[in-house]
């Protein structure tokens, strides 16, 4: 039996009955740009993740590039973040004329530090974006303490670990703004693009308000240069179907993880993902790191016997011929990127299934 290295279905047919009900229920509204499905979405995710503003915007992406703008962040301004991460996180930054700048990666947790991002700030330095990457949340308490000491706003990258805690609290609430994702492979994960700001700061929300709609407050009125990014009705409509279920699928994607745990922890060439002691790991990936330059050959060995598995990142951002001229160093960041593999994590995939991967990975270090 095939074992995709991320499976949607499992999800859609638990809930197959309220998904196509609710896209029937939208389709006959009409209504389908805005609109009350869409603000009835944003109310549920604030009140999910405990902020007082929820905006909903047409891609991760955006949400990022919509934060920075709505925290002031432009032209001349240096904003530190991660060089292991998807692109976006710094093609955002640079879509709002500012420069990144990459501050090197803990090599158990794969996330910046207040450390890391500290020794990268300079006087040019106006924002923060550390990435809670994989599902586990960089640690926001000594971030926002740095924040504070030098002025500087917090923007959170929660486009992979949605419904993570850190205490009592949620990831994307603990910043200036946090920017999430709903691509369809994310913890709440959509059917097409889509996307969300959350915020506490009621200045922050009123122009990412104005950003997402062309700079409009009221019809044939634009206070400002925005862009068209609006969550679509539709999107809105089955995401929340799906967002009752989160926590549940992140539970059972930890389980998988604690699968993965017991089979793999005393493999000498794997060290298996981390939990810090600050918050909780919702596993959008389960990403193990493999020594002696054995990745590539356990990758093909999982795909022979029809196992998925990704390499989530091959190349770090900073090293990317779009900003490689910047010419940073970030060696935890470089080493990673040549060593890491994402496993297949999904709810739905079963322990039996956790299991034959896991074998397989033994297996094929041996």
């Amino acid at each position: 039996m095939q074992i995709p290295a991320y499976n949607p279905r499992p999800q859609y047919e638990l809930l197959r009955e309220q998904i196509e009900s609710a896209a029937t229920e939208l389709l006959a509204s009409g209504a389908y740009v805005l609109g009350p499905t869409v603000e009835k979405f944003e109310r549920s995710v604030a009140e999910h993740l405990g902020c007082r503003h929820a905006i909903g915007v047409n891609s991760g992406t955006d949400a990022l590039f919509i934060a920075l703008l709505a925290a002031g962040i432009g032209r001349g301004d240096e904003v530190v973040t991660s060089p292991f991460t998807f692109f976006a996180t710094a093609e955002a930054i640079s879509l709002t004329g500012a420069t990144p700048r990459f501050a090197d990666i803990d090599p158990a947790t794969f996330n910046v530090t207040a450390k890391t991002l500290e020794a990268a700030c300079t006087d040019k330095t106006k924002a923060l974006l550390p990435v809670h990457i994989f599902g586990q949340g960089a640690d926001m308490a000594e971030i926002n303490a740095l924040a504070e000491q030098r002025g500087l706003r917090v923007i959170e990258d929660v486009a992979q670990a949605f419904g993570a805690y850190q205490g009592e609290k949620r990831l994307g609430s603990l910043g200036d703004a946090g920017a999430h994702s709903f691509y369809p492979t994310k913890n709440l994960g959509g059917f097409g693009d889509g996307g969300m700001i959350t915020t506490n700061n009621d200045d922050i929300a009123e122009q990412c308000r104005l950003l997402r709609l062309h700079g409009s407050s009221k019809r044939d009125h634009h206070d400002l240069i925005g862009l068209n990014s609006r969550l679509d009705a539709m999107q809105a409509a089955l995401l929340q179907v799906k967002l009752p279920q989160v926590d549940n699928w992140n539970n059972e994607r930890k389980q998988i993880a604690a699968t993965y745990n017991e089979h793999l922890a005393d493999v000498e060439e794997i060290t298996c993902p981390k939990v810090s002691e600050h918050g909780d790991h919702v596993y959008h990936q389960y990403t193990v790191r493999i020594a002696n330059g054995k990745r590539d050959s356990v990758q093909k060995a999982l795909a022979e016997q029809g196992i998925g598995s990704m390499v989530y990142y091959s190349v770090p951002v900073h090293k990317q011929p779009v900003y490689s001229a910047l010419k940073y160093q970030c060696p935890v960041a470089e080493q990673v990127c040549a060593e890491v593999l994402s496993l297949p994590m999904w709810p739905g995939m079963g322990q039996e299934n956790a299991s034959r991967v896991a074998e397989t990975v033994r297996a094929s270090v041996s």
